[in-house]
C-alpha cells in the first residue's frame, strides 16, 4: 500500500514537472496524418494503463508469477490539464510496481521538452537511450526507482512512467516502459 502511494506522489510529481513546459509550436507529424481534435482526446483519454502494460508482461520481467493488475485512482491536475491513470501490480496484495499515464490534453508540448523537465527536476535524473523521445530514470527519496517517457498520441502530449522499487535498474525497467509505449 506504500508503494502506491508512492507512486501517486510521483505520479503527481511527474504531472508538477511538466506544468512548466513552454508550449510549443505544433510538433512536427512523423505520422501520416492527424486526427481532428475530438478523436485525438478520445484516443489519448483511452489510454488504460492496466491494459497498456499487462500483469504478464511485469511477472516475467520481475520474474514473479501470478501478479495482479490493480487500476489506481484518477489523479488530474485542473493547473496544468494533467489527466493521470495509474495501474498497480501486485503479488498478493503487495505492491510490487506501477505504471502512470498523464494525459495533457488541449496543451501542445513537444515529449522531448517534458523528459528534459522531468531530469531537470529530478536530483540525479539519468538520461536512458532507446525511446524515440528520451527517457529519465530517476530514485526518489521514498527509495522508488522511476523511468519515464513521454510521446504524442493523436496530437496529445502524454507522460508514460513505470515506478517500482529503488532496487530496480533502467535495463529491468525500460521493457515494461516501451511494452506501454508501444502499446498506447
Amino acid at each position: 500500500m506504500r508503494t502506491l502511494a508512492v507512486v501517486l506522489v510521483a505520479c503527481a510529481a511527474l504531472t508538477a514537472c511538466s506544468s512548466g513546459d513552454e508550449p510549443s509550436k505544433a510538433p512536427s507529424s512523423s505520422k501520416p496524418s492527424e486526427a481532428p481534435k475530438p478523436s485525438s482526446n478520445a484516443a489519448a483519454a483511452s489510454l488504460d494503463p492496466c491494459k497498456l502494460l499487462p500483469a504478464a508482461a511485469v511477472s516475467k520481467a520481475l520474474f514473479l508469477d501470478n501478479l495482479q493488475a490493480v487500476a489506481g485512482p484518477v489523479q488530474d491536475n485542473a493547473a496544468n490539464g494533467g489527466k493521470a491513470r495509474s495501474c498497480e501490480y501486485q503479488l498478493n496484495g503487495k505492491a510490487a510496481g506501477a505504471l502512470a499515464v498523464t494525459r495533457y490534453e488541449g496543451r501542445q508540448a513537444k515529449p522531448a521538452d517534458m523528459v528534459a523537465s522531468i531530469k531537470k527536476a529530478k536530483a540525479g535524473a539519468q538520461d536512458v537511450a532507446g525511446f524515440p523521445d528520451g527517457a529519465v530514470y530517476y530514485v526518489d527519496e521514498q527509495k522508488t526507482a522511476t523511468l519515464a517517457s513521454a510521446e504524442l498520441v493523436s496530437g496529445t502530449p502524454v507522460l508514460v512512467n513505470y515506478t517500482g522499487p529503488a532496487k530496480m535498474t533502467p535495463e529491468q525497467m525500460a521493457p515494461l516502459l516501451k511494452t506501454a509505449l508501444e502499446a498506447s
